[in-house]
């Protein structure tokens, strides 16, 4: 399966050691998003609709209110390169 060049991006970050930081209202509605890279730093290219998306293709999975991370499927469908370790 293909994924977007977006996608690719944030599973890299991902896969380096990342998480995604949700933000959810009083509904428990999701209302923000942020990828955060394992250097402490906010990756910019993630909004809503991307994180539902990767969410729905289980690329990325929370356990127990931890942060989501990426999952097994994910790292299959990220293509590797030389700064993933």
């Amino acid at each position: 399966m293909d994924i977007s060049r977006a996608e690719q991006r944030i599973l890299h970050l991902l896969a380096q050691g990342g998480r995604i930081d949700i933000e959810k209202d009083d509904n428990r509605k999701v209302m923000t998003v942020a990828c955060i890279t394992r250097d402490g730093w906010r990756a910019s290219g993630l909004d809503i609709d991307l994180f539902r998306k990767l969410k729905r293709r289980r690329c990325i999975a929370s356990s127990g209110g931890r942060p989501y991370r990426i999952t097994q499927r994910g790292l299959e469908l990220v293509r590797a390169q030389l700064d993933n370790q």
